[in-house]
């Protein structure tokens, strides 16, 4: 039994509903409730997730629309760039889409956060909708809006704000992802509880085993509090203007080690290890026990994440959070927890403190 639609909405600025189903027969009338039939509609995935659900999607679509285009480009990080964009760009202007057309970003966080900047941008914006299929995606890069490609490997270094006008997740698409993908996913989620909400990082961490055997009631429950979440961080603050950067817990190492392992491991993992880092500075601090410091290393333990990297320099991790893009006048805002399920936006963590949290992790 499919779940009741979440809203997402900030009065005079976006308003779209997040659907929690268990396969694509209501995509259509999802569709049709947002006022979006009749229009040309430009279907984007990747190489990976394409020839699973791009036919499933392109049928169920066609019950809206009898113009329906597909654009597919290499799966991976390496294919979320510019130049991607310019193709997407040269087919939606060969197949005359405009500002009334939808696009549909179908896939996980590269394809959802490279479409929407494309629909950020096209024509000065187009609408599109999210379709994710990875967990990751469905609990974190899908609502919110934020979109963008990197730029000579500094992640996601060109974007825009550009909410989905709706989100659909099919919940069964989770069967085919890969472990891994699953493990990353798991990251998010894990984040999302030391952020705000400590009950549900200790449900998830004493759930592990039911959650892992794909039991879709248990997954849809998980993902649903995690929108929950993330959504009223949103709705208070669309353009991470003070509240929404506590999303980035883990992150600023995080995308360092991201940039600096070429990509080799996923934005999940890198985040996984970003989380251990900031919970030892912040154990370092005072404000994490030890105990708690711990559970924090055995709940991403338990989801496969890693505790450390290997190959990595402390240094070059230091001077990568440099080029991130939640500099503020050469302050990092940085996240730390105040205990599990509190967190809070701080800039005045040193040198010295970020390189005792980065080698910590460093194998």
């Amino acid at each position: 039994m499919a779940e009741e639609k979440l809203m997402v909405k900030r009065e005079g600025d976006f308003h779209y509903p997040i659907y929690f189903e268990e396969d694509f027969s209501c995509l259509a009338q999802a569709v049709r409730d947002e006022g979006f039939e009749g229009r040309k509609l430009c279907i984007v995935t990747d190489t990976h997730v394409g020839p699973l659900y791009a036919q499933a999607v392109q049928y169920a679509l066609s019950e809206v629309s009898d113009n329906i285009i597909m654009f597919t480009f290499p799966a991976g990080e390496p294919s979320k760039n510019l130049d991607t964009v310019g193709d997407l760009y040269q087919t939606l202007v060969e197949h005359e889409m405009n500002r009334k057309d939808l696009l549909v970003a179908l896939g996980g966080g590269v394809v959802g956060d490279l479409t929407g900047f494309a629909a950020a941008t096209y024509m000065r914006g187009i609408d599109f909708i999210q379709v994710p299929t990875t967990l990751l995606a469905q609990v974190d890069s899908s609502v919110g809006g934020k979109t963008g490609v990197d730029f000579q490997q500094y992640k996601n270094m060109v974007g825009a704000f550009h909410q989905p006008r709706l989100v659909y997740m099919n919940m069964a698409t989770l069967k085919t992802l890969p472990e891994l993908e699953f493990a990353c996913g798991m990251g998010e989620i894990l984040k999302t509880g030391l952020i705000c909400d400590a009950d549900f990082f200790r449900f998830v961490c004493t759930n592990q085993k039911v959650i892992q055997a794909m039991d879709m009631g248990m997954l849809s429950a998980m993902i649903r509090r995690c929108c929950a979440i993330k959504a009223g961080v949103v709705e208070r603050d669309p353009k991470e203007q003070g509240e929404r950067a506590l999303l980035n817990l883990g992150h600023t190492i995080g995308h360092a080690v991201e940039k600096l392992m070429d990509f080799r491991m996923l934005h999940g993992q890198c985040v996984g290890a970003g989380l251990i880092a900031a919970a030892r500075i912040s154990t370092e601090r005072g404000l994490l026990t030890p105990e708690e410091y711990e559970e924090i290393r055995k709940g991403c333990q338990s989801y496969s994440l890693p505790l450390s990297v290997e190959g990595l320099n402390p240094e070059e991790v230091l001077a990568a959070t440099k080029k991130d893009k939640k500099m503020e006048q050469g302050h990092i805002k940085f996240i730390l927890m105040d205990g599990i399920g509190k967190s809070f936006i701080d800039r005045t963590v040193t040198d010295e403190e970020l390189l005792i949290g980065i080698t910590e992790i460093c194998a």
